[in-house]
C-alpha cells in the first residue's frame, strides 16, 4: 500500500500526541498475547489456547470497542481520539491495525503451529485429504446429525433480509434456476448451529482427525438447493456492535446517551463492524453483504484458503479427553502468609486475631469459602451483605447464600446484571436468591457495580463482631484458580463501618459523611488518587524521598495521567504495571522522565490493583476492584481499601517487588507505545508465576521498593 501525503500527517498526529490511543495500546496488548503461542517451551495445545484467546479478545474488541466508535460514525457525533485523530481517520487507522493483527495471526498459525500438529498426534484435514471410508463416514455425519438442522433463508424481492446471526459461520450461496426458467440469480443464507461440535472427529490408530463440519457442509451443500444450479458459496462470519451499555462511549453527551440508548433497545440485532471470509470470494455476495451493512474494504477481513475463520474453534481440540494428560496441571495453592502455621479450625477465631490477605491464585479462595459457609450454618450470624459481580456455575457462593436466607438470616446481595457476557448467568443466580427470600438489588441505576465486598454481622455472647472481605477480583471460585488477585479478610472494625456505611450508601438513599479506610467512586476516587499523586509531587519538590507504584489492568484516564506526568517532571520515580492498555506514554523528554511502565502476560491473568504511594518511607498501600478509567471513576461503584495490618502490607509491597523483578513475563514499554519484550539472558530466570508458590515470610521482610 502506498503511503500518501495524508497518511504521513496521520502518523505525524500520533506521534506528537501525549497520549497513546486506548484502542491501538489494544492491539499491542494483543500482541502480547499472541506471543504466548510463539514461546516454544509451552506444549501445542498451551500455544493453540493463547491463539484462541487471542481470537476471542478480538471479537470482543470489535463488538464493544470498534462497536463504540460507530456509536459515533453512524449517528454523526464527533470524537476526538488520544491519538489526536477524528473519528473518520481514526476508524480507517484502527481498522488497517486491525487487519495486520489478523493477518498476523493467521500467517503464525499456518507457518508455525499447524506443522506441529502430526508429532502431536492430531491433524485438521479437509474432507479431500481423508481416506475415502473417513469421508463417507462424514457425509453419513451430515445425513443424520448437520442436514436436518440446516434451513436455507433466500433473499429476493419476495423474501426480505434474513437476521443473521453475530459471530456464527454462514454459507452465503448464489443459484440460478435450470435452464429455461426466466428467474435470475438469487442469493441464499445458510447459518451453521452453534451447538454443532466445530469439527468432526475420526479416531485413528495412531491420531485423532479433527475435519472442520463447515467443508462438510460444502461438500453437501447441493443437497439444500434441489433443481437449481449453484454458482457459487462463500463461508463468511459477521461480528456486530455489542456497545449496548455505552460503557466504552467516553465523550457522548449524557442526553445523547439517553436517546442513543433508547434507539439500540430496539434494535434486534447490532450494527454489523466486521465480516471475515474464506477462499475464494464471490463479488455479487460481497456487494450486496457491504451494501447492505454499510461496510468498506476495511471492514472486510480475508483469511487464508487453507486457514480456519475464528480460532476459538481450538477449544475442542485442547479440551479434548486424548488430550488431558498433556495439559500442564496447576500448581496446588499455598496456605496465606497469614496463617500461623496450619490450617486454623475456625475461621472465624483466627480472623479475630489477625488480618489476613489472600493472593490468588498462589493461594485458594477457599478461607472465604469457609466463610461464608460457615457463616451460613452459624446460628449466630445475623446477616450477610455481599456484591457479586461474576459467579462461577454451581457456584459455592449461591448455595452459601441460598442456605444462610433459608435458615433465617437476613441476606442482601447486590447484583450486577450488567457484567459483559455474564448478564444472563447473574440474572438466573440472582433470581434463585430472591425467591429464597434474600434481599437482592440489581445494580444501582447506570452505574455498574463492581466493587467487591463482603460483610458479615456475627453476634457473640452480649457483643457483635463484623467479617469483612475486600478484593480485587470476583466471588467466583473457578476464575481464582487462573487470575491473580488481592484479597483481604479482617474483623478490623474501622473497616466494618466503612463497609457498612457504604452498603448502606449503595441499598439506600444515602450519602457517606466519610471513609476512613476506603476510597470509592463514583465520587471521591479519582480526586484521592490525585491527592496522593500530589503529596509525592510535593516531596519530590522539597528534595524529600517519593515514589509511585501502580499495579493496574488499564491506564487511560487523562487526568491522572496529567498528574502522573507533572509528578514526574518533579522527579517523582514512577513504576506502573498495566497488563492491558496504556494510554500514558513513558520515557518522553520532559514529559515522562520518570515513568517506566511494564506489562506482565504469562500463565495467570494478571488481575490484581495495587496502589502504593512512598509516604516518606510510610507507604500507604492500596487494593480494591479500580482501574484508572474514566468508567472507573465516573460509571461504577468502585471501591480501594488502605492495608493498615503492617505484615499484610508488607506482603503486597513485595508482591509489587516480585512483579518489578520478573524477566521472564515481562514487556517492557516503549516511547512510541511499542512493547519489547524484557531480556533477562544474563540473568537468574525469575518468573513470578512459579516464585509467588515458594515465597516465605522472611523474603518479604524489610523489602522496599524505593530504598532511602
Amino acid at each position: 500500500m502506498t503511503t500518501t501525503v495524508s497518511e504521513n500527517r496521520l502518523t505525524t498526529l500520533i506521534e506528537e500526541s501525549d497520549y497513546i490511543s486506548r484502542d491501538l495500546s489494544w492491539l499491542k496488548f494483543n500482541y502480547r498475547v499472541l506471543d504466548q503461542a510463539k514461546n516454544e517451551d509451552r506444549t501445542i495445545f498451551e500455544r493453540l489456547k493463547f491463539l484462541a484467546i487471542t481470537a476471542s479478545n478480538l471479537d470482543e474488541f470489535f463488538m464493544i470497542r470498534v462497536g463504540s466508535l460507530y456509536n459515533y460514525l453512524d449517528y454523526g457525533k464527533q470524537r476526538i481520539d488520544y491519538s489526536g485523530l477524528r473519528e473518520i481517520p481514526f476508524r480507517k487507522k484502527l481498522l488497517l491495525e486491525s487487519q495486520i493483527f489478523f493477518k498476523d495471526q493467521s500467517e503464525y498459525y499456518l507457518q508455525f503451529l499447524k506443522p506441529l500438529f502430526e508429532q502431536n498426534n492430531f491433524e485438521i484435514l479437509s474432507l479431500d485429504d481423508i481416506y475415502q471410508k473417513e469421508k463417507e463416514k462424514a457425509n453419513d455425519y451430515f445425513k443424520k446429525f448437520i442436514h436436518p438442522m440446516l434451513t436455507p433463508m433466500v433473499y429476493d424481492g419476495y423474501h426480505t433480509f434474513p437476521v443473521l446471526m453475530n459471530k456464527v459461520l454462514t454459507f452465503g450461496v448464489v443459484t440460478k434456476a435450470i435452464k429455461g426458467k426466466k428467474e435470475g440469480k438469487k442469493l441464499s443464507f445458510v447459518q451453521i448451529p452453534q451447538n454443532l461440535p466445530r469439527f468432526f472427529e475420526i479416531v485413528r490408530k495412531d491420531k485423532i482427525i479433527f475435519v472442520p463440519i463447515e467443508q462438510i457442509i460444502a461438500d453437501n451443500i447441493h443437497k439444500l438447493f434441489r433443481n437449481v444450479n449453484i454458482l457459487a458459496s462463500t463461508l463468511f462470519r459477521i461480528t456486530r456492535n455489542g456497545d449496548f451499555t455505552l460503557e466504552e462511549s467516553d465523550d457522548i453527551e449524557t442526553n445523547f446517551i439517553e436517546e442513543l440508548q433508547s434507539k439500540l433497545q430496539t434494535r434486534k440485532t447490532g450494527r454489523v463492524v466486521r465480516m471475515e471470509l474464506i477462499g475464494k470470494e464471490n463479488k455479487w455476495i460481497m456487494k450486496t453483504l457491504k451494501d447492505r451493512w454499510e461496510l468498506d474494504d476495511f471492514n472486510v477481513f480475508m483469511a487464508d484458503s487453507e486457514s480456519l475463520l475464528d480460532f476459538t474453534a481450538f477449544w475442542q481440540i485442547i479440551n479434548h479427553p486424548e488430550f488431558a494428560d498433556r495439559q500442564p496441571e496447576l500448581t496446588t495453592p499455598v496456605s496465606p502468609l497469614s496463617f500461623a502455621s496450619e490450617k486454623p479450625d475456625n475461621i472465624f477465631d483466627l480472623l479475630k486475631s489477625r488480618d489476613i490477605l489472600l493472593h490468588m491464585p498462589y493461594n485458594s479462595m477457599e478461607p472465604v469459602l469457609e466463610l461464608l459457609e460457615k457463616a451460613a450454618d452459624d446460628p449466630g450470624v445475623l446477616a450477610i451483605k455481599l456484591t457479586i459481580y461474576r459467579l462461577a456455575k454451581d457456584s459455592r457462593v449461591t448455595a452459601a447464600l441460598l442456605k444462610a436466607a433459608e435458615s433465617g438470616k437476613h441476606v442482601s446481595v447486590l447484583f450486577e446484571v450488567k457484567a459483559r457476557f455474564d448478564e444472563e448467568n447473574n440474572m438466573r443466580e440472582a433470581k434463585k436468591l430472591q425467591k429464597a427470600g434474600c434481599f437482592v438489588i440489581y445494580g444501582i441505576g447506570s452505574y455498574k457495580t463492581h466493587t467487591k465486598l463482603l460483610l458479615i454481622v456475627h453476634k457473640e455472647g452480649k457483643k457483635v463482631t463484623r467479617y469483612v472481605h475486600m478484593s480485587s477480583g470476583n466471588y467466583n471460585e473457578s476464575t481464582s484458580r487462573l487470575y491473580t488477585d488481592l484479597g483481604l479478610m479482617s474483623t478490623n472494625e474501622v473497616y466494618a463501618e466503612d463497609i457498612s456505611e457504604f452498603f448502606n450508601v449503595i441499598t439506600g438513599h444515602s450519602r457517606p459523611n466519610y471513609y476512613e479506610y476506603l476510597i470509592t467512586a463514583p465520587g471521591d476516587m479519582r480526586n484521592k488518587l490525585i491527592e496522593l499523586i500530589q503529596t509525592e509531587a510535593q516531596h519530590a519538590k522539597s528534595g524529600l524521598s517519593s515514589g509511585i507504584v501502580l499495579k493496574i489492568n488499564s491506564l487511560q484516564d487523562k487526568e491522572i495521567i496529567h498528574e502522573l506526568y507533572l509528578a514526574s517532571s518533579q522527579g517523582v520515580p514512577i513504576k506502573l504495571i498495566v497488563r492491558g492498555i496504556c494510554c500514558l506514554r513513558p520515557h518522553r523528554a520532559g514529559l515522562s522522565d520518570n515513568i517506566e511502565v511494564i506489562s506482565i502476560v504469562g500463565d495467570f491473568l494478571e488481575h490484581s490493583r495495587i496502589y502504593y504511594f512512598h509516604n516518606l518511607g510510610k507507604p500507604k498501600v492500596y487494593g480494591g476492584s479500580a482501574d484508572i478509567m474514566v468508567r472507573s471513576f465516573d460509571r461504577r461503584i468502585e471501591s480501594l481499601f488502605l492495608i493498615v495490618d503492617d505484615f499484610c502490607k508488607q506482603q503486597v509491597i513485595n508482591i509489587l517487588n516480585y512483579n518489578l523483578k520478573d524477566n521472564v513475563n515481562t514487556y517492557i514499554m516503549n516511547e512510541d507505545g511499542s512493547y519489547r519484550k524484557k531480556d533477562f539472558q544474563d540473568e537468574e530466570p525469575f518468573n513470578i508465576h512459579k516464585k509467588f508458590f515458594d515465597v516465605t515470610a522472611d523474603d518479604i521482610m524489610g523489602v522496599d521498593i524505593f530504598e532511602e
